[in-house]
C-alpha cells in the first residue's frame, strides 16, 4: 500500500505510468482468482443475520468465495446468460448477495436492484436491463421482498428463471425448522421457472466452464438512487470496477484490515469502494444483518460489533453517523483507525462530535454511480479539511466548469466534471436519450457544484438541481442544513425550494429531531435567523417530521420533500381562493419534472387561474 498523505503522493503514483499499463486483472474472474491465490485460507466476507455481538455468523474464505462465485457463473451460463445478458438480484445483504454480484459480472452483466422499491419500479428496471435471471429471497418472515418480486415479474416477461435464497439457512436447528413452519405464502402468477439457489449452485463445477476473454465489456448495471428524479440505469465496464478495487488496495486498505459495512450491496458504495477494494487487497469485510444500518439493533450493537470483529475501518454515511452519536460508545474500539463517509455532505458539527466521542476521524470521500463510483477522498494519514472530500484519485481528472464548459479558477464554484477509468464517454446510461448533454468532451458532468482550492482539495457545495432559486438569487440548501445541524435537538434537516408565485421558489426546511428531544418550528426558525447570515436563505417554512424520507444509504429524498411542499402550497392557495379542489398526488414526469395532479373544484379554469401563477406544472387527476 502506497503512502497517501497529500496530493503529491497521488501524483507520484500516477507518474508510474498510464492506467492501462499497470497490469491489473482484465476480467472479474481473474481479479478474484489472484486474491484467492495470495490469501486463500484467510477470511474474505462474513455475514450476521442478527446484530448481536455474540450472534451466529458465517464466513467465506477467499478460496471458498472463488469457488462459490465460479459455481454461480457456471449456473448463470447454464440458464442462458451470455456476456451481453443480465442477471438481476433483488436481495438484502447476505453472502449469496456477494456471490451473485461477482458471479453475475463473470457470466454476463449483473444488475443489483434496491429491494425497498415498489413492484412497478422493480419491473421497470428488469425490463430496461433486459434481465433473464433474477436472484431474490425465498418467502421469509418479516420481509415482503419475495412478494414484491413475484408481483414485478408479472410485468417483466423477459425473466425466464428465478433463483431463491433462503435466509433460514443462517439459522441453527431448530430455528430453521420453525421458520419453515411460519414461512409466508407467496403464490406466483408469473411464468418464470423458480429454483433453489443453494441446490442449483451445489450442482455446478468449481472450475470455470466457459471462455473468459480479456475484453473490457459492460459487466454491471446500477440504477441511481432516485433522490432527484426517476431512477436511471448506469452501465459499468470491467475496467471501472477493477479500478475502484485497485484504488482501495493501493491507497487505503491492507490485507490485515477489517471493514464493517452496514451499507446495502445494491449501492455502488458497498459494491465498489468496499467489496472491490477487499477483492484487490485481500482484506476482510463484515456485513451485519440483511438490512445493514436499518436492521434491528444494529445501531445499539455497532460498537460491540467493532470490538467483536477487530474492525479497523467503519463504513458509514452521515445519517448513520448522526444516529450513532445518539448512543454511547459502549465497547472497546481501539482497533478502529478510521471511518469512511460518503453519499452526501458531512456537517461540520457531526465531524467534530464524532471525533470527540470516538477519538477517530471521519474520512470523507466522493463518488457517484455514473462514474463507477470513486472520484476523490481525504488522505487517511494526512490533513482532512472539514467540508472537503479530499483529492482526486490517481488517474482521475476533475474540472470545475461554467455552463459553457469553460474552466473555473481556484476556489471558483462551478459544475464538477470528471474523467477516469470508470467513466464511459458518451455512454453512461443504458437509455441512450439520457446521455444527451451529459458530457463536456470526455468529461462527465456530475450535476454537483463544487470548487477546488489552491492545494487541490475538492469541495462539494451543492447539487445543481438542489439549488433554491429565489427571484434569480441562488441559495445553497447547505446553508440552512448546516445551521440546523448545530442545534442540539436536530438529527437531520432537508432544505428545498417551495413554489412561490412571486419569487419562483422560497426556501423551506423539513427537520427530524434527535430521539427524545423537543423543539418547535418557531424555535428552529429563530435558530436559523441567528445562524444564517444570508437573509434570503432564512427558511419561510419550518416543519418537523417524525422521520425524513431517505434512501437505503441515508440520502435525504429531496423529491419527496418537494412533493410535500408542492401539495402544501397548492392546497393553501386553492383554499384561499375558496375552491374545494385539492392535490391528490405529485408525480415525476421525465420531461416536465414534478407535476401536481389536482382533483375536485368547480372547474379546470378556476384551478388554472389559481395555480397558473406557479412555475410548477399541474394537471387534472
Amino acid at each position: 500500500m502506497a503512502d497517501f498523505r497529500n496530493g503529491a503522493d497521488l501524483l507520484a503514483i500516477e507518474a508510474q505510468g498510464p492506467w492501462e499499463s499497470l497490469g491489473t486483472a482484465r476480467t472479474m474472474h481473474r481479479f478474484l482468482a489472484r486474491t484467492a491465490a495470495a490469501h486463500g485460507g484467510k477470511a474474505a466476507v462474513s455475514f450476521q443475520l442478527t446484530s448481536g455481538a455474540g450472534d451466529r455468523a458465517r464466513t467465506l474464505t477467499w478460496d471458498q468465495l472463488l469457488s462459490d462465485v465460479t459455481r454461480a457463473a457456471n449456473l448463470f451460463r447454464s440458464l442462458g446468460v451470455g456476456p451481453g445478458d443480465t442477471v438481476a438480484y433483488v436481495l438484502p445483504n447476505a453472502l449469496e448477495t456477494v456471490v451473485t454480484l461477482l458471479g453475475g459480472a463473470v457470466a454476463g452483466i449483473v444488475a443489483p436492484i434496491n429491494p425497498l422499491l415498489e413492484p412497478g419500479q422493480i419491473a421497470g428496471i428488469l425490463r430496461e436491463t433486459r434481465a433473464k435471471v433474477v436472484v431474490t429471497l425465498k418467502a421469509f418472515p418479516r420481509t415482503d421482498v419475495p412478494q414484491k418480486v413475484a408481483k414485478a415479474l408479472e410485468e417483466a416477461p423477459g425473466v425466464t428463471t428465478v433463483l431463491e435464497v433462503d435466509l433460514a439457512s443462517y439459522l441453527g436447528f431448530p430455528k430453521s425448522l420453525i421458520v419453515g413452519l411460519l414461512r409466508p405464502k407467496n403464490p406466483a402468477r408469473h411464468k418464470a421457472r423458480v429454483m433453489d439457489f443453494a441446490r442449483a449452485l451445489a450442482g455446478q463445477a468449481a472450475t470455470l466452464g466457459f471462455a473468459d476473454p480479456e475484453e473490457d465489456r459492460i459487466a454491471a448495471y446500477f440504477h441511481t438512487g432516485g433522490t432527484t428524479g426517476l431512477p436511471k440505469v448506469a452501465q459499468h465496464r470491467v475496467s471501472g470496477m477493477v479500478y475502484n478495487g485497485w484504488l482501495g488496495a493501493t491507497l487505503l486498505f491492507k490485507p490485515s484490515d477489517v471493514m464493517l459495512c452496514p451499507l446495502p450491496l445494491f449501492h455502488v458504495f458497498a459494491a465498489y469502494p468496499i467489496l472491490m477494494s477487499a477483492v484487490a487487497s485481500g482484506c476482510h469485510v463484515v456485513f451485519p444483518t440483511p438490512a445493514g444500518y436499518r436492521g434491528d439493533g444494529v445501531f445499539d450493537n455497532l460498537w460491540k460489533l467493532v470490538e467483536r470483529w477487530g474492525v479497523t475501518y467503519l463504513i458509514a454515511v452521515p445519517t448513520a453517523l448522526a444516529a450513532l452519536m445518539q448512543r454511547p460508545v459502549d465497547a472497546k474500539i481501539s482497533t478502529l483507525r478510521g471511518t469512511f463517509s460518503g453519499s452526501s455532505p458531512l456537517p461540520i458539527e457531526l465531524f467534530q462530535r464524532y471525533q470527540k466521542a470516538t477519538g477517530v476521524q471521519i474520512i470523507e470521500g466522493y463518488g457517484l454511480t455514473e462514474a463507477t463510483c470513486l472520484v476523490a477522498v481525504n488522505p487517511p494519514d494526512g490533513e482532512k479539511r472539514i467540508g472537503s472530500v479530499g483529492f482526486a484519485f490517481p488517474h482521475t481528472k476533475v474540472r470545475i466548469t461554467g455552463p459553457d464548459g469553460s474552466d473555473r479558477g481556484p476556489d471558483e464554484i462551478g459544475e464538477i466534471c470528471i474523467s477516469n477509468p470508470g467513466v464511459i464517454p458518451g455512454g453512461t446510461y443504458v437509455e441512450a436519450e439520457r446521455n444527451a448533454g451529459l458530457f463536456h468532451g470526455a468529461y462527465l458532468r456530475t450535476g454537483d457544484l463544487g470548487r477546488i482550492d489552491a492545494e487541490g482539495y475538492l469541495y462539494i457545495t451543492g447539487r445543481a438541481k438542489d439549488l433554491i432559486i429565489r427571484g434569480g438569487h441562488n441559495i445553497d440548501p447547505a446553508l440552512i442544513e448546516e445551521a440546523l445541524a448545530g442545534h442540539p435537538a436536530v438529527a437531520f434537516a432537508g432544505a428545498i425550494g417551495q413554489p412561490d408565485a412571486f419569487a419562483g421558489e422560497l426556501p423551506c426546511v423539513y427537520v427530524e429531531l434527535v430521539t427524545g428531544a423537543e423543539a418547535t418550528p418557531a424555535a428552529l426558525e429563530a435558530h436559523c435567523r441567528a445562524h444564517i447570515t444570508e437573509r434570503a436563505a432564512i427558511p419561510k417554512h419550518v416543519e418537523i417530521l417524525p422521520a425524513l424520507p431517505k434512501t437505503a444509504v441515508g440520502k435525504v429524498l429531496k423529491n419527496e420533500l418537494r412533493k410535500a411542499a408542492i401539495t402544501r402550497v397548492f392546497d393553501a392557495a386553492l383554499t384561499e381562493a375558496g375552491l374545494a379542489a385539492r392535490v391528490v398526488d405529485v408525480v415525476e414526469d421525465r420531461k416536465r419534472g414534478l407535476v401536481a395532479r389536482v382533483s375536485g373544484g368547480s372547474g379546470a379554469g378556476d384551478i388554472a387561474a389559481v395555480l397558473g401563477v406557479f412555475a410548477t406544472p399541474w394537471e387534472p387527476a
